[in-house]
């Protein structure tokens, strides 16, 4: 499947010169069409070109959630360069090992993070009103950005994707959705987390418009509810443990008219307590439920799956088939695929699977493999998941999820599918946490009620130890209102066990 641009830059240039007046980008207070868009574009990579900075290098984007970040993601990317979202909210020094780690000379930002003094600094509004002189990138434009995910070691890897990849997903992703220059896709996520790139490619190729949802409506469900209404999106994607705000919101305001016809779930196991509820608000048509399994080295979305009422029960979280673009192998330890009906390690392979990590050849010949049977590279995901007998996927949790205490091996989603059955517990995150560092763990369950509702510890251990076995019975039951969320929106777990104290 050959993408039809050889570049992201020519795949915007070419819209603006079919659809100039089409409106392509707003955040509430600023929208801009095709050709306003390309042209500020335009203008930021004539100034990045004017800093001495050679194609296919990496400039950091340093910007607020606004149109703007719009605007220099793509001046970088006309610039012929990758670009590295550098998160305002990230701390300090994390910004600066990213900066040093990728070797950016020039950051593209509008004065919000705390960047290192020796990143030169471009003021994305200045240079976008410059004269639209950038270059664009040529038959092999490379890498299209790098984004950071956490390592199993504490060091954050860069991940490195380029245009190919994108353009793959997004054209295959056209042969499974009815996308059109009708919609109107909410940029909701941080541009330092992938699923951004769906977001604003999947609208920017396909000609829809591109509504950014500013930091305060991300975490207030109430505005988040207004600007979708508002904005009359179409296509909202969302991370499990985000959307159930959302729902909460719904359930004690009223859910207005909206114009959603995609609710897309990446990131975490798909909630079918909160989809079933979700549904249960919405009078017909209700929009599509769609299910995406993906990772940051195989570009954002691996497989998709719509979700039909005999999907939402217990049990494992379907994921359905690969996308076009894509295959899927399941192996054992040895890489040796594994039965149907089995469950093994989801590798992927096709032109989604991205370049390796940045600066660490050892790592990327680990996770990036090859193998005797087929041809290509393959993505080892670390993933488990199982296909069943009519070929479609389910997602068995991580391979390296397991929690251990006292010498038992604890799979926490079976804790915590079992908490969230129970009266009041809307959702349940198990840990392992060691209050004080004394060396004499415990396994806690974080619960949050159901809206207007309390959750009774005494009540969800005694459920719970007559389901489990004893050592999966939680030792403490701490209930709170919000789960902490890391960087890219999922539920933060090394946060919880932190701030457990006894």
């Amino acid at each position: 499947m050959e993408p039809p641009f050889p570049s992201l830059g020519e795949a915007l240039a070419a819209r603006a010169a079919a659809h100039p007046d089409a409106p392509a980008v707003g955040d509430g207070s600023r929208a801009l069409t095709y050709a306003e868009l390309d042209r500020r574009a335009n203008g930021i990579a004539a100034a990045i070109a004017g800093c001495g900075v050679a194609p296919g290098s990496l400039v950091g984007v340093a910007v607020q959630r606004s149109a703007a970040v719009v605007e220099a993601i793509c001046g970088v990317l006309v610039a012929g360069c990758a670009y590295v979202p550098l998160d305002p909210g990230y701390p300090e020094e994390r910004l600066a090992f990213m900066v040093e780690d990728a070797g950016i000379e020039v950051v593209v930002g509008d004065g919000s993070a705390p960047l290192p003094a020796s990143a030169h600094r471009l003021d994305v509004a200045a240079a976008a009103e410059g004269a639209p002189a950038g270059r664009r990138a040529g038959d092999d434009p490379g890498l299209a950005y790098v984004i950071y995910t956490s390592g199993s070691t504490g060091r954050p890897k860069g991940v490195c994707v380029s245009h190919r990849n994108v353009l793959s997903l997004v054209a295959a992703a056209a042969r499974c959705f009815r996308f059109g220059p009708a919609d109107v896709w909410s940029l909701f996520h941080s541009c330092s987390f992938d699923v951004s790139v769906f977001e604003l490619w999947g609208a920017l190729l396909t000609g829809g418009r591109v509504a950014v949802v500013p930091d305060e409506a991300t975490v207030d469900p109430a505005q988040l509810v207004a600007l979708l209404a508002r904005e009359r999106v179409t296509v909202l994607g969302q991370v499990p443990s985000v959307f159930k705000y959302l729902v909460w919101e719904a359930e004690l305001s009223g859910l207005p008219p909206l114009a959603l016809r995609y609710v897309i779930f990446a990131g975490e196991p798909l909630d079918v307590a909160t989809v079933r509820r979700f549904l249960d608000l919405r009078p017909e048509p209700r929009p599509e439920i769609v299910n995406m399994y993906g990772i940051t080295e195989t570009t954002v979305h691996a497989t998709r799956k719509t979700i039909r009422e005999r999907d939402l029960r217990p049990g494992p979280t379907p994921i359905g088939r690969p996308l076009p673009h894509l295959e899927i192998l399941l192996v054992d330890d040895e890489l040796t695929e594994v039965p149907d009906g089995e469950v093994g390690e989801i590798l992927v392979g096709g032109a989604g699977v991205a370049d390796g990590y940045l600066g660490r050849p050892e790592l990327t010949a680990e996770r990036f493999v090859t193998l005797p049977r087929s041809s290509g590279r393959w993505y080892r995901s670390g993933d488990l998941a199982r296909r069943r007998s009519d070929g479609e996927l389910e997602f068995h949790g991580r391979a390296d999820a397991q929690l251990k205490l006292r010498g038992y091996r604890i799979e926490p989603g079976e804790i915590e599918e079992t908490a969230r059955r129970l009266p009041g517990v809307a959702d349940a995150v198990a840990v392992v946490a060691d209050p004080g560092g004394t060396g004499e763990p415990v396994l806690v369950l974080y619960c949050r009620p159901e809206p207007r509702g309390r959750v009774d510890g005494a009540a969800v251990r005694a459920a719970l130890a007559r389901a489990l076995p004893h050592y999966l019975v939680p030792t403490a039951i701490v209930a709170v209102e919000r789960f902490p969320l890391t960087p890219s929106g999922k539920t933060d777990r090394r946060a919880l066990a932190a701030d457990y104290r006894a």
